[in-house]
């Protein structure tokens, strides 16, 4: 199944309040935003041995992946936003 059928009432609402470039930029960014969630709370229970209090090394790299993407996302609506 692919993302525009997962995702179809979504989309259309925010491409109907949006625009079609916005309205995907804001569902991409709702999902990053769960994903980083998702990824937070596993974060919990996969402690580092090495770095008490903090999650484990793959957990991490996820985390400041997903991060970097939603900011890209943010600048892409952003300078959307400003034309």
């Amino acid at each position: 199944m692919s993302v525009f059928d997962k995702h179809k009432d979504t989309l259309e609402t925010h491409e109907t309040m949006m625009g079609v470039s916005r309205g995907r930029l804001a569902v991409a960014l709702d999902l990053l935003t769960d994903s980083l969630a998702l990824v937070g709370q596993h974060g919990v229970y996969c402690r580092s041995e090495r770095y008490i209090g903090k999650p484990k090394m793959d957990i991490a790299l996820v985390l400041e992946q997903l991060s970097d993407a939603k900011e890209l996302v943010q600048s892409a609506m952003q300078e959307l936003k400003s034309r």
